[in-house]
């Protein structure tokens, strides 16, 4: 059947993916196009991943979404991507999994996987908000370094025959998870901004973090955990988050809810949806000194209004938030800088 969408939503015209991006993912994402070093190692990965191959495994393997198969998700994604004004409509694959999951990947032409799994357990509306998720991961350039990443995590279990040395490989892949996370915080946002449902946004992470069973589950009280998160325990419980956390691509689901929430009580969001945005013709003019000023005022913001006792401790004793929290964008680029330096040294070599 087809679907009509159900009300009209606001649309964005000439909207820059900068709208909705996270100030740390903004930062990494500025920092990253901009070396040359990572262009290097960008171009050689691509060259061992085999990237046409990995699309027709799909091809192959899963279904693709048009006008004649999946047509509800094909007319979700045009409304996406007429919400968001995007100039490329990424292909849509839909793959026999009961897992929940949800991808962009891709370097050349990046495109969308969604697993049967997902499609089963979300409802319409909450569809329509992971369909533009990750669509704002395909037009924030996302899928690029997300496809780098994923094959650098099956690389560094072995990495012995890289031509430079381990250490190097775990720094670039710890500086690209924790950019994943917050590259994750962007997705919700560009989600939101397709679906223009609140309620829907929250539900998706309600489900995929509780399942199914939504009547037994219950908005407020949802969100009120991550408040208790990030309010409860000791010191070891602040380290012991630092530890959960380091190893995972995504943030967890109660914590994503909550900084949704913190980002539409900025009035950031009501700020867009009254045609208050960056457009695309400005993007040329973004320095990255702006982004990183943006994003240590942003974990400035969260460092001194946190309420975890880890946080409060190092607070407390004064330290410097300048120099004690430093921003991803950062350190993914002193770190992609040196290993693009040393695998030139290597070619060169």
């Amino acid at each position: 059947m087809t679907m009509a969408p159900d009300r009209v939503r606001t649309r964005f015209p000439e909207i820059s993916t900068r709208t909705w991006e996270h100030p740390a993912d903004r930062t990494a994402l500025v920092t990253l196009r901009s070396l040359s070093g990572f262009d290097t190692v960008l171009r050689a990965l691509s060259s061992l991943l085999r990237e046409r191959q990995h699309r027709l495994l799909y091809l192959a393997t899963a279904v693709r979404v048009d006008d004649r198969q999946f047509r509800t998700l094909h007319q979700l994604r045009a409304d996406c991507v007429g919400v968001l004004d995007a100039q490329v409509t990424p292909e849509m694959f839909v793959l026999q999994d009961p897992s929940v999951n949800a991808f962009t990947i891709g370097m050349d032409k990046p495109f969308i996987v969604l697993t049967t799994g997902l499609l089963e357990l979300m409802d319409t509306e909450e569809l329509r908000f992971v369909v533009g998720h990750e669509l704002g991961h395909a037009l924030s350039g996302h899928a690029v370094y997300r496809t780098m990443l994923m094959h650098l995590m099956r690389l560094s279990a072995s990495v012995g025959w890289m031509p430079v040395g381990g250490w190097a490989l775990r720094a670039i892949v710890a500086a690209l998870m924790e950019w994943s996370r917050k590259s994750e915080l962007s997705g919700d946002r560009a989600g939101l901004l397709c679906c223009q449902d609140v309620d829907a946004s929250v539900r998706v992470h309600m489900k995929t973090a509780g399942g199914a069973w939504l009547k037994e589950m219950n908005h407020g009280a949802f969100l009120d955990q991550a408040d208790d998160y990030l309010r409860s325990g000791d010191l070891r419980d602040g380290v012991l988050k630092l530890l959960n956390l380091e190893l995972q691509s995504h943030p967890f689901s109660v914590l994503r809810a909550a900084e949704l929430r913190r980002w539409i009580q900025s009035g950031e969001y009501d700020r867009v949806l009254s045609g208050t945005y960056p457009r695309r013709e400005q993007d040329r003019n973004a320095r990255i000194s702006d982004e990183v000023k943006e994003a240590a005022r942003h974990y400035r913001e969260s460092f001194d209004q946190s309420e975890d006792m880890l946080v409060r401790t190092v607070r407390d004793l004064g330290r410097d938030v300048g120099s004690a929290v430093n921003t991803v964008g950062q350190e993914v680029g002193r770190t992609v800088a040196d290993l693009g330096k040393r695998f030139d040294d290597w070619r060169k070599n």
